[in-house]
C-alpha cells in the first residue's frame, strides 16, 4: 500500500510563511504595535464578503495578514490571556514557577538559612521547585490549552483575513492597466 505524502511545501510557499514571520523577528514590540488599525476599520462589515476562489482567498489572506498584523497580534494576546483567566491552575502554575525561579534567583547562589529551622541549598530549592510544579503543570493541562490557543486563533485569524476584502484603492493596484 503506498504512503499518502502531504506536499506541505507546496501548500505554505504559497502564503509565504517564511518570510512573513523573518518580518516579525525583526521588530520591537513598540513598532510592532506603533501600526493599529483602528477597530473600525478592522471590523468593517461593508468589506466582509465570500471569497469567489481559492486563489482569492489567498490573496487577501496575504494582504490582510500584512496590513492588520498588529491587530491580529492583539486578537492572539487577547485569546492567550482569556486561556489563562479560563484554567486557572495553569496560571498559578506559571506564576509559581515565575516567581520561584525569580527568588531563588535573587539569593545568588547562596543558600536559604531559616533562623533555628534549616538551612536548604539552591540545588534543593530547584529540586523542590521542579517536584512541586511538575505534577501541577501535567495537571493543568497545557497542552490542551495550546491546542485550543493555537485553533481559536488560526480559525479567528484565518477566517478575518479571508473573509475581509481588500479596500477598493488597493484591490486594483497589482493589476496591468
Amino acid at each position: 500500500m503506498a504512503r499518502l505524502q502531504i506536499p506541505i511545501e507546496a501548500l505554505t510557499s504559497r502564503l509565504d510563511l517564511s518570510n512573513r514571520f523573518e518580518s516579525v523577528r525583526s521588530q520591537s514590540i513598540t513598532s510592532r504595535f506603533a501600526n493599529l488599525k483602528p477597530i473600525s476599520e478592522f471590523l468593517d462589515f461593508k468589506r466582509l464578503s465570500k471569497p469567489a476562489s481559492f486563489s482569492e482567498i489567498q490573496t487577501r489572506v496575504n494582504y490582510n495578514l500584512g496590513y492588520f498584523s498588529s491587530n491580529y497580534a492583539v486578537v492572539f494576546v487577547m485569546l492567550s490571556i482569556y486561556s489563562l483567566l479560563t484554567n486557572l491552575v495553569l496560571l498559578f502554575v506559571i506564576i509559581l514557577v515565575v516567581g520561584g525561579m525569580y527568588g531563588i534567583g535573587k539569593l545568588g547562589g547562596r543558600d536559604l538559612e531559616i533562623p533555628g529551622v534549616t538551612r536548604v541549598t539552591t540545588s534543593q530549592l530547584y529540586t523542590t521547585l521542579l517536584v512541586v510544579a511538575i505534577p501541577l503543570g501535567f495537571w493543568s493541562s497545557p497542552f490542551a490549552t495550546v491546542l485550543w490557543l493555537i485553533g481559536a486563533s488560526g480559525v479567528s485569524i484565518l477566517g478575518h483575513a479571508s473573509f475581509m476584502d481588500r479596500p477598493i484603492e488597493n484591490a486594483f493596484s497589482g493589476e496591468a492597466v
